[in-house]
């Protein structure tokens, strides 16, 4: 499984200014091998955030392709995304989001009972993972709407390792955590590396980008201004 955009372009349509069509992305490049990660870089509005979005198909591109394993995200339809998601592609985001009122361990546990793997089973792996990140056992019944932020955050994490996805999208894994949490965190996706999984992340933790990440792209070089 590896991840590969080539010719990727974007744009953004402003519908409440005349519908002027504002290019942010031309040409961008990129292949993420088995069992590497790969850090996006660049200032604040160079289009980090946004090619993640393409990746997992939050966003449409204006042309190009984003191939994951055998998919073509740019050119798939919604049904084709979804099972994407749900067995191959995951994605850690910096918020969580959840239907209010259903405890940790089924937020956890959803993504591998999604895929089939049986209830004990799945149920198992989610306490594995709420205790590796020191989330207390008392949360595990409640709902994570009403956490802290950080606390949200491992729940967000455990959620996002807890089915072996071939491929994973982070972003800012490691904000908002204690230096303990994380370096669990750097471990999970150390581990995810080892079993092949290829990683595409944003990282502002320049330590943490460092221990985990093989090489690092600049999307500035994919902005229109330095296509052309």
């Amino acid at each position: 499984m590896m991840i590969r955009i080539e010719n990727l372009s974007k744009t953004f349509t402003l519908h409440n200014q005349g519908g002027a069509v504002i290019p942010v992305m031309e040409g961008a490049e990129l292949t993420v091998e088995k069992g590497e990660c790969v850090a996006l870089t660049g200032a604040s509005g160079a289009g980090k955030s946004t090619l993640m979005r393409m990746i997992y198909g939050n966003y449409l591109a204006a042309s190009g392709h984003i191939r994951v394993g055998g998919t073509d995200v740019a050119a798939a339809d919604p049904r084709e995304i979804l099972q994407l998601r749900r067995e191959v592609l995951g994605y850690v985001s910096q918020f969580l989001r959840v239907v209010p009122r259903v405890p940790v361990l089924d937020v956890v546990a959803e993504p591998l009972r999604t895929v089939g793997v049986p209830g004990e089973r799945a149920r198992r792996r989610a306490e594995e993972l709420l205790r590796r990140l020191n989330v207390p056992e008392t949360l595990w019944t409640l709902s994570p709407t009403t956490f802290s932020g950080g606390e949200q955050q491992r729940v967000n994490i455990a959620r996002g390792f807890a089915h072996d996805y071939p491929a994973l999208l982070l972003d800012e894994p490691t904000a908002s955590l204690d230096a303990r949490n994380r370096d669990v965190v750097l471990s999970l996706i150390e581990e995810a590396k080892a079993r092949g999984a290829a990683i595409v992340g944003i990282f502002h933790d320049e330590a943490a980008r460092d221990r985990v990440c093989d090489r690092v792209v600049d999307v500035t070089g994919f902005s229109p201004a330095r296509a052309a």
